[in-house]
């Protein structure tokens, strides 16, 4: 049969309205923030919408193919003179019912990137891609509950029940149910899911379609052929089940995969691309690199890079990579004392409260910051004690810049080690900014 006859004879014809127009529905209704949000970041662009639509997808499916499977079996093809295999009748019959499927994960995609002009990437079709194989997987599913179950009753209870366990999926424990439905979750900016991420839900869903499809191929021996179908089942569920097992709310990700634009070196400024002016940017990192270099309290960094592109999951700063929240400081015009921030980094988590703020008001005051620093600790609970330590602090500052520069840079770094509260809060890896009251 030809696929225009088929969309014109089929399920399709009636149902495709109802599922666009729920399709866009759902897209409006679950827009949470702008856009403009993910900086033209296609995956995130792409994601975003997904997440509430992979289970009508799969719904569409599943309930769809469990029509035209009833459709058939009332029309008594399977008890015709076989000139067709029976995969080639039953594709032929699902193959309108996937590709409406298939038109719940492309239309909100394209939708967003439309909307914000942004070009679709290879990491943009990942999820798509995961998206379409459980589709096809669904509608192996639902095809086979027609074929026992009476399409009057196996299409709605098949749409509603895989509806209901892929979107409430996200609502229980443990979490590697989540992580095996195809329900995955928004991205962050610079965010792409890795391969064992899609790879599980996709072993869980189409291992059970392909235990089914087993079941049709010519083995005569009817023990054989179902023993074959459930190892078949078993196996792959069990994998994606095995993979997933240990992850905790996220899923693994890969980070930093956002386009960058650079400019400069020592330091080298880089940004999402099309975010800000890289320069400008870099005139005012380098200011504050260099005011604080000067009193010898940091070394120039080789690399000034944007936290942004870390997505959910930010890395600390080393020794040559300063990591700063730049994009959100040029949106607020505060870039000077986001990269004086990242400067001020403690080896420890748990920062004493005066000699955290002793440090990061000397780089203010160095880097001409004062005033950003005070409308910062302005934003702070002024509790008794927070005054008090506040009056402390000042005092410090103002005895150590009447020092030399050297032994300013001296004191800085030696604050920064001895802010820690005790030796056991301290580790080997920088955190920055961490236990500021200016962030």
């Amino acid at each position: 049969m030809k696929l225009t006859t088929s969309l014109r004879s089929g399920s399709f014809f009636w149902a495709a309205p109802f599922v666009v127009l729920l399709t866009l529905v759902y897209y409006v209704a679950g827009e949470s923030g702008p856009l403009s949000a993910y900086h033209g970041f296609a995956p995130a662009l792409v994601a975003a919408p997904l997440m509430t639509l992979y289970s009508l997808a799969y719904a569409t499916a599943a309930g769809l193919a469990a029509w035209e499977s009833g459709r058939l079996v009332s029309g008594g093809i399977w008890a015709l003179a076989p000139a067709r295999s029976r995969f080639r009748v039953a594709a032929n019959a699902l193959l309108p019912v996937v590709l409406l499927a298939w038109l719940v994960v492309v239309l909100p995609a394209a939708l967003s990137l439309g909307r914000t002009g942004t070009l679709p990437t290879m990491d943009s079709l990942r999820l798509p891609a995961m998206a379409f194989v459980l589709c096809l997987a669904h509608a192996v599913i639902g095809f086979s509950v027609g074929l026992r179950v009476h399409r009057v009753i196996a299409a709605p209870v098949v749409a509603v029940g895989i509806w209901v366990l892929v979107s409430f999926s996200r609502a229980v424990q443990p979490y590697w149910l989540r992580h095996v439905s195809g329900q995955f979750m928004d991205l962050s900016f610079g965010e792409v899911p890795a391969a064992s991420s899609l790879i599980a839900p996709l072993l869980f869903g189409c291992g059970v379609a392909a235990g089914i499809a087993v079941l049709w191929l010519p083995i005569r021996i009817r023990a054989l052929r179902a023993a074959t179908a459930l190892a078949v089942a078993a196996a792959c569920t069990y994998g994606g089940f095995h993979i997933a097992r240990n992850w905790d709310h996220d899923p693994p990700l890969l980070t930093g995969r956002a386009p960058m634009t650079c400019q400069g070196t020592a330091p080298e400024v880089c940004m999402p691309r099309g975010v800000a002016d890289v320069g400008e940017v870099r005139q005012d990192a380098v200011s504050v690199v260099d005011s604080l270099h000067g009193k010898g309290a940091i070394g120039i960094p080789a690399l000034i890079t944007d936290r942004l592109s870390d997505g959910r999951f930010p890395r600390p700063s080393t020794a040559s990579t300063m990591r700063a929240d730049l994009t959100t400081a040029t949106e607020h015009g505060d870039v000077r004392y986001a990269v004086l921030t990242a400067a001020v980094h403690f080896p420890c988590a748990e920062v004493d409260l005066v000699n955290g703020h002793a440090a990061l008001l000397w780089g203010a005051t160095v880097t001409g910051q004062v005033t950003a620093y005070e409308r910062r600790i302005g934003q702070e609970q002024q509790t008794p004690q927070m005054k008090e330590a506040e009056t402390q602090v000042r005092k410090i500052v103002a005895t150590v810049l009447a020092r030399p520069d050297q032994e300013q840079g001296a004191w800085f770094r030696q604050t920064l080690r001895s802010a820690c509260a005790s030796p056991d809060t301290a580790d080997r890896t920088s955190r920055p900014g961490a236990g500021q009251g200016g962030r």
